[in-house]
């Protein structure tokens, strides 16, 4: 990773430990050591855009890697350079409560989504 993207990869997304701790689980049970968890914004939704998370073996040309340490391993979370700009201060969590359940993206850049929060703009 060149040093441009290591300085924008600190720049890019945060994963809270909650979060880093699931999808560790996750890739855990996978049982493949080569993922990463790969967040994009794509086309979509009733307000123009929407987030994809996935596991993905592959690197891109501009991707931008952030590592983040767990108990049991670190969690790599890619960011292909056409979505870096749409998540840049965004943060990844886990919620498992009552209300609540799953992956949640808590970004400064969307300037507001639709009821169902699928999507953003």
């Amino acid at each position: 990773m060149s040093a441009t993207q290591s300085e924008q990869a600190q720049k890019t997304v945060v994963l809270t430990d909650v979060a880093a701790q699931k999808v560790r689980g996750l890739l855990d049970q996978e049982g493949r050591d080569d993922l990463r968890l790969r967040v994009a914004v794509q086309p979509g939704g009733c307000s123009g855009l929407r987030y994809q998370l996935f596991f993905d073996e592959r690197s891109l040309d501009g991707d931008v890697v952030s590592e983040f340490p767990t108990d049991t391993g670190a969690v790599e979370v890619v960011v292909d350079r056409m979505s870096a700009p749409y998540l840049t201060g965004a943060t990844i969590d886990f919620a498992d409560r009552i209300d609540a359940q799953g992956f949640t993206i808590d970004n400064p850049n969307a300037q507001g989504s639709c009821a169902c929060g699928d999507s953003f703009h």
